[in-house]
């Protein structure tokens, strides 16, 4: 095993010199620092973690909080999860899961134990009982998610924000409804669960729906789901039995997609002749889809990535606190189309003797 005696002596140097590059902590002439970094290369040298530690103030970890809940959609937390993972490798860091629902005790932990530089928060909610721990740490920390339902207010927190603009997403899912002559659109939002614990993105999508439904004349209902079959079947009826001419469908919800449009068929309604579906959820859901989606794209990888950069150049005291939004993008698949004139299933009409 290499030690860094065996790299000062490849070196031409002393112990102390190489554990000076080593932690930063003195200045060392370049042709110096170069000599060494090259011995270290050229032996393979792997500083010891704990002693990394010690001499830096420095872990080289970073902490993922991501509470597995009720209602969480696990493949898109898992890819902010990777995608995390593979960005901090980039810069050097290790990740530290942490999968409890411990709220501000398991902040109060990570930043009391000092087994992390920095700690990334996900599953964020409306008045999250972990903000004040977190605005009070002296590590830095940042949010997958806002807290609030507008993204001002998180910002006059002084909190770090990442995160999809959600309200801009459902009023880009209302507008191209609205642009295809569609006047009822249902809502198939996520879990009841997600609401009541106040999920951000869940009521900030809500709001940007219900915002472009008011400005462009758009009847809407929204009725929260789960993800299976018979409570989709459940939902979808009483959506039908409430507005009858319900001719397009925005479902905030991965895990109630492929349900849907499963009931769909067996209902005889085609999709999108008889009615429109639009999702918000990543691309690879929306495409490998039984009929590929019109979606606003979740962009996972972009958010798990854009949190670490953020979090590296806070450590090394280059970026203020603040809130970047990553603008919705939909794209127009085959799911959407323009409103029915009648609100008859394609089947039913096929059995009159229409076309």
């Amino acid at each position: 095993m290499v030690t860094l005696a065996d790299v000062a002596r490849h070196a031409g140097v002393s112990a102390s010199t190489v554990s000076y590059v080593l932690s930063g902590k003195r200045s060392i002439s370049a042709p110096t620092r170069e000599r060494i970094q090259h011995s270290i290369d050229t032996l393979g040298y792997r500083p010891h973690a704990g002693a990394r530690a010690l001499a830096s103030s420095r872990t080289g970890i970073l902490a993922l909080m991501m509470p597995l809940r009720t209602g969480l959609h696990v493949p898109v937390t898992t890819e902010i999860a990777m995608a995390v993972t593979t960005t901090a490798r980039s810069h050097g860091y290790d990740v530290l899961l942490l999968t409890g629902e411990e709220g501000p005790e398991a902040v109060r932990r990570v930043e009391g134990s000092a087994i992390a530089d920095a700690m990334i928060v996900m599953d964020v909610g409306r008045d999250d009982p972990r903000l004040p721990c977190l605005l009070a740490a002296e590590r830095p920390a940042l949010l997958i998610g806002l807290p609030t339902e507008s993204a001002e207010a998180a910002d006059t927190a002084g909190l770090d924000c990442v995160d999809l603009d959600f309200e801009a997403a459902g009023a880009r899912c209302v507008e191209h409804l609205s642009g295809l002559g569609h006047t009822r659109v249902a809502v198939l939002g996520e879990p009841s669960a997600v609401h009541e614990r106040g999920t951000g993105f869940a009521a900030r999508t809500l709001a940007g729906l219900r915002a472009a439904a008011g400005t462009h004349g758009v009847g809407l209902l929204h009725r929260p789901v789960d993800g299976t079959y018979a409570a989709v079947a459940a939902a979808v009826t009483r959506v039908f039995e409430e507005r009858p001419g319900t001719t397009a469908l925005v479902v905030q919800n991965e895990a109630a997609l492929e349900p849907l449009l499963a009931l769909l068929r067996h209902q005889g309604r085609a999709v999108p002749e008889d009615i429109s579906v639009v999702a918000v959820c990543p691309d690879q859901v929306a495409v490998h889809a039984s009929v590929p989606l019109t979606a606003v794209s979740v962009p996972a990888q972009e958010m798990g990535r854009l949190a670490v950069e953020r979090l590296v150049r806070r450590l090394a005291g280059e970026t203020p606190r603040g809130t970047e939004l990553i603008p919705p993008l939909l794209t127009a698949r085959a799911s959407s189309g323009p409103a029915p004139s009648d609100s008859v299933p394609t089947e039913e009409r096929r059995g009159r003797g229409g076309r």
